[in-house]
């Protein structure tokens, strides 16, 4: 008895496996999705170059500081999880082909001059960035090419991709590369 509840068993399931009925009448279309740049969906970086950043003195604190607003440089929707990298420009180097090439240094950076160390750092928040160059002795009166109308770049990494990348983020052109960011799409703003 069993074996022939069993057989009748898997002699109803082929056949209701293997029943089809009539096609049925075609769906509606989807709408069209709005064009976006080639690479992973929903997945973009922004490089933003911030020219002629000026540093204050703080005596109290024996720093300089700069303040820069997002909303002032960029359109770009910052998150809070989003990661925020900045470059300094340190100036162009000749290649061996003839050309140049501009020399960009992740932050944080280190000088180590006659009278001690000094260091470029940031901290940032989904509103702004803030610069800092902080030292071990007194800085008010480092030469003003640490100071006047420095250069940065500031990337803007999506967390989605940030978390999930093992780019070499100690390269700015690896890093825009990763992204799928060109050269001529770097948004330069000069600062006022």
């Amino acid at each position: 008895m069993k074996k022939l509840n069993t057989v009748l068993g898997i002699f109803i399931m082929i056949i209701a496996a293997s029943c089809e009925g009539p096609e049925g009448p075609p769906g509606f279309d989807g709408l069209d999705g709005l064009d976006g740049l080639d690479g992973q969906d929903g997945i973009q970086g922004q490089v933003v170059e911030v020219d002629g950043v000026n540093f204050d003195y703080d005596a109290n604190g024996n720093i300089f500081n700069a303040l820069i607003t997002f909303i002032d440089v960029t359109d770009f929707e910052v998150f809070e999880s989003d990661a925020v990298l900045v470059y300094r420009f340190d100036g162009t180097i000749d290649l061996d082909d003839g050309s140049t090439a501009d020399a960009w240094s992740q932050i944080p950076q280190s000088f180590f001059l006659p009278e001690g160390t000094l260091q470029y750092v940031f901290a940032h928040t989904f509103v702004d960035l803030e610069l800092f160059i902080d030292g071990n002795f007194d800085l008010s009166a480092i030469d003003t090419a640490f100071t006047d109308n420095q250069s940065f770049r500031i990337v803007f990494v999506p967390s989605v991709f940030a978390n999930g990348s093992k780019m070499d983020k100690s390269n700015i052109s690896n890093v825009m590369a990763a992204l799928g960011i060109k050269e001529s799409q770097v948004k330069k703003i000069k600062l006022d």
